[in-house]
């Protein structure tokens, strides 16, 4: 496992894991990040990520995006 921002970008990737605090991990369902489902990793620089959850695009700052382990 690895956390998202070092993935490839562009490409579709499972979520395994979700870390931090409840309410963090709350925050992300609510985004549609949990494990098993399926993300894309559009764009990743210094402080945030863009990715791709079934239809939308969501971005996160590099914290949170830490906290995803594909």
């Amino acid at each position: 496992m690895m956390p998202i921002i070092v993935a490839d970008q562009g490409e579709e990737l499972i979520v395994r894991k979700v870390g931090g605090s409840p309410e963090v991990k709350l925050h992300l369902e609510d985004l549609g990040i949990v494990p098993g489902g399926m993300v894309t990793l559009i764009s990743a620089n210094e402080g945030n990520v863009i990715l791709k959850v079934k239809e939308s695009r969501i971005a996160l700052n590099r914290d949170m995006a830490m906290k995803i382990m594909v």
